[in-house]
């Protein structure tokens, strides 16, 4: 891992001499990898909420998740950036990728299945998508990334099934919330190209820190935790979301931010949903569609259309 915090065009030089099909590889594999933690989160999130309130269950996440970087950080003697000015982006980054999004889905969980959870939040890519093209356009918005957003689209409703959505309206406010979270995560990898030249521990690090600092002393205050009586399961699915599904998978998550670009990054939500839906039908008992394997025919070519770089790049 790159430590240096200050040469950008260093970092850049290192990712060019490498080749391209290593690159190419490794960041596919890392996107599986993202894809595979992340949906597990819907499960894991499911299990704690059943008897720790979402924003006791977010705030641990956040602080234990953090801490852990922070620790990884200190073993690997990566130093944490002092100016206030990085410190000011941590503050919309955790705000964009976790406080807020992380805390509407928790809450929406209570209500909404897993499964459902994991395709509500998979629309990510469209909204990365479209702020590209009408806010940042830092993304260049070829053919080929609109036919992997339609590819991705068309494989997450032959996934679900049309029956899926037939429940949509009956609970509106928390899946409206998980589609608030959707924007935010849409939010955060645009934004989070202005971490660049940082090692991707340290974005990562410094977000949840500053979102643990937010939320603990809000969890102090309305669910009083001393008070609580968490079951072995949910505390289990607490640990599962804060370790591997937050703290792991941010590091891989800002890496994918520099290599593939935030639409691409974004592209995991594509995957997530098969991975998601599989985690809770295995764990949690829920449905699936028969039609699954051609959407996920369909998911995987619309991924690698997004993130297969072209050959005259």
């Amino acid at each position: 891992m790159d430590r240096n915090l200050s040469g950008e065009s260093e970092l850049v030089s290192s990712q060019t001499t490498r080749p391209s099909g290593q690159s190419t590889l490794s960041d596919l594999l890392l996107l599986v990898a993202l894809s595979t933690l992340w949906g597990a989160s819907y499960t894991f999130i499911r299990i704690g909420v059943t008897t720790i309130p979402p924003l006791t269950l977010i705030a641990a996440r956040t602080l234990i998740a953090g801490s852990g970087l922070l620790l990884w950080m200190r073993i690997q003697r990566i130093p944490m950036p002092r100016d206030p000015g990085i410190w000011r982006r941590f503050f919309v980054q955790a705000l964009l990728n976790s406080v807020v999004p992380f805390t509407l889905i928790a809450w929406a969980e209570r209500s909404v299945e897993a499964g459902l959870a994991t395709i509500l939040n998979s629309a990510s890519p469209v909204f990365a998508f479209l702020g590209t093209w009408l806010i940042t356009r830092h993304e260049r918005l070829t053919p080929r990334k609109c036919v992997g957003v339609a590819a991705g689209l068309i494989g997450i409703c032959l996934v679900v099934g049309v029956g899926a959505f037939e429940t949509l309206g009956q609970q509106l406010v928390p899946q409206l919330a998980i589609v608030a979270a959707t924007v935010c995560y849409s939010g955060a990898a645009i934004y989070g190209r202005s971490f660049k030249g940082l090692p991707p521990v340290v974005p990562a690090a410094g977000s949840l820190v500053v979102g643990a600092v937010l939320l603990v002393p809000t969890s102090l205050v309305v669910d009083r935790p001393w008070t609580l009586h968490p079951s072995i399961q949910s505390l289990a699915a607490l640990v599962a979301l804060s370790v591997v599904s937050t703290a792991f998978a941010f590091v891989i998550y800002f890496r994918l931010v520099k290599t593939l670009g935030s639409v691409g990054a974004t592209a995991q939500a594509y995957l997530r949903v098969p991975i998601g839906v599989g985690i809770s039908i295995a764990v949690l008992g829920e449905s699936l569609s028969t039609s699954a394997w051609l959407g996920l025919a369909c998911v995987v070519a619309g991924v690698a259309a997004m993130t297969l770089p072209s050959r005259n790049a």
